[in-house]
């Protein structure tokens, strides 16, 4: 027989936890109960190390969407919670996934709800997620909520990979120019430092600059990689207290070119996140809350609890949402319309689909002028390296044809 944690309270209201045996969680219960213990929450013993081993590996957040579109399609079919569960496990190919699926469907079979159920997974499904499962559950519209969701996740995923595209393209000229730079000073430019000296004639300024700058990093190779690991490794631990993320996000907001790009992303998502709350019945104060946890950006974070304060003491939503500089005059304003209309989730959705096609047009803006820009400086460094080596080579033409 399989042993059971089991959480509940007796009689007088007293928390209380432990371990039974039995054939399946139906029977715990009922055991349960004649202990004169309320149960709560009833799990198979051997699930936890189960579910220890599924978050090794992260769900790809397509399957996500795959898997809440085609539970929605189910539930409004008329199927049965359970069932639709056991379906989506069995068809379900990624093994990680199939097997969070599973213990789902015994948390529901033990007596949970779907949102309490999908709370011990908060690496699969986000606070967003089971805030908007728990508002579809409580209004009896899961399918359209389950709807809502999928939509949400495809678009905002949609978003972050327009993002991530942006930022590629000069991370790996970079890379390159940094590869083909060090490649040259340390393999080719001392080839040419050794024919020079068997030369013996004056080098020009350049020439000797760049020589130099080889022989340096030629002889302190080890020193300079030890030194950006430990670059990276100060620079991470900073990033990761709340001063440096603050801080850093608030630099990156202020890019001559990306800060732009960045702050689009953050209204979009802001936008997107809290109008599908909203038009899910979720409580304005509770949406920003979760809202704020998942912009991603502390400036924006801090800019949406300051509003969240203040909308708790009777202002509206755009007023402080304005106050804060962060949100473009044009987002408040929409807010406020949507706020005075009654219709401020549409208004949010709007304001979402138009951000998202600035944030497209954007990127395809943002690759273009990068291309040519990264392709002169990369030009430049090679070249100017390249011409440096070669005036000496110039000089003695010149003094052999003079």
């Amino acid at each position: 027989m399989p042993t059971y944690n089991w959480e509940g309270k007796s009689k007088q209201g007293e928390k209380k936890k432990g371990e039974l045996v039995a054939d399946n969680p139906a029977v715990a219960r009922l055991q349960l109960r004649k202990m004169g213990i309320l149960p709560g929450r009833i799990q198979e013993k051997r699930e936890e190390s189960a579910k220890k081993l599924t978050f090794r590996k992260k769900i790809p957040k397509k399957l996500i969407v795959i898997f809440t579109r085609q539970f929605a399609t189910m539930i409004n079919a008329g199927l049965p919670l359970v069932q639709c569960l056991n379906i989506l496990a069995t068809q379900q190919e990624n093994a990680a996934f199939s097997n969070v699926i599973n213990q789902v469907k015994g948390n529901v079979e033990s007596g949970q709800s779907l949102a309490e159920a999908l709370k011990a997974y908060p690496r699969v499904f986000d606070q967003l997620y089971i805030n908007l499962v728990e508002a579809g559950e409580t209004g009896g519209i899961l399918d359209v909520i389950l709807n809502r969701l999928s939509s949400y996740i495809e678009k905002s995923e949609k978003l972050k990979k327009k993002v991530k595209g942006a930022m590629v393209y000069p991370a790996v000229v970079t890379g390159i120019a940094v590869i083909v730079t060090a490649v040259i000073l340390i393999f080719v430019i001392p080839i040419f430092e050794k024919m020079f000296s068997e030369v013996g004639q004056a080098l020009p300024a350049p020439t000797q600059i760049v020589i130099a700058l080889s022989r340096f990093v030629s002889g302190n190779i080890i020193f300079i990689f030890l030194g950006a690991g430990a670059f990276i490794f100060i620079f991470r631990q900073f990033y990761r207290t709340e001063k440096g993320k603050y801080l850093m996000d608030d630099l990156s907001l202020k890019l001559p070119i990306f800060g732009m790009l960045l702050r689009k992303v953050a209204v979009a998502k802001f936008t997107r996140t809290f109008g599908t709350m909203v038009s899910s019945g979720v409580p304005i104060l509770e949406a920003m809350d979760i809202v704020a946890r998942s912009a991603g950006n502390k400036v924006v974070e801090k800019a949406i609890y300051k509003a969240r304060g203040s909308i708790a003491q009777g202002r509206t939503i755009s007023e402080p949402l304005a106050e804060s500089k962060v949100f473009p005059p044009m987002v408040t304003q929409m807010i406020g319309v949507g706020e005075a209309s009654g219709e401020l989730d549409t208004m949010l959705n709007k304001i979402a689909d138009f951000y998202d096609d600035d944030v497209d047009a954007a990127v395809s803006t943002l690759t273009s002028m990068m291309e040519p820009i990264m392709m002169v400086v990369l030009g430049g460094i090679v070249g100017g390296l390249v011409i440096s080596m070669y005036l000496p080579i110039f000089k003695m033409g010149e003094a052999i044809t003079g």
